[in-house]
């Protein structure tokens, strides 16, 4: 097994395999690790740690479908993507949303979506 990441990302998910899989196709990660609780995804750039909610709380939080933007969040995660459309077909493929237009930045193109749980991340594609 790898030697533990020194930085990346950590997402609760009531639905711990969604979850996963949508980070696992939208940022072509690979599991290193995975248990009933947890599963550990690495990316090219990033490495991502899916923590399942305990039932006891799990079952009083409701996901809709499609999923509600999580506006009010502190922190939004960035991914850098080869390919916004690509990516945005794949997230809405996925049961995420995607959340605005597309805006230029320096020497990019960036996007927000949100997982299959409501969480808002921001897509990168580089020029």
């Amino acid at each position: 097994m790898p030697a533990p990441a020194k930085s990346g990302v950590l997402f609760y998910a009531k639905n711990l395999n969604a979850v996963s899989a949508f980070y696992e196709t939208l940022l072509n990660a690979k599991v290193l690790n995975a248990d009933e609780m947890h599963r550990v995804l690495q990316s090219p750039d990033a490495q991502l740690i899916i923590h399942a909610i305990p039932p006891q709380y799990a079952d009083d939080i409701v996901v809709a479908v499609p999923p509600v933007p999580r506006e009010d969040q502190a922190i939004k995660p960035f991914f850098t993507v080869n390919c916004l459309d690509t990516a945005v077909a794949q997230v809405e493929a996925l049961g995420g949303v995607v959340v605005g237009p597309i805006w230029p930045g320096p020497g990019m193109r960036v996007r927000n979506v949100c997982d299959p749980e409501g969480n808002i991340i921001h897509l990168r594609e580089l020029d």
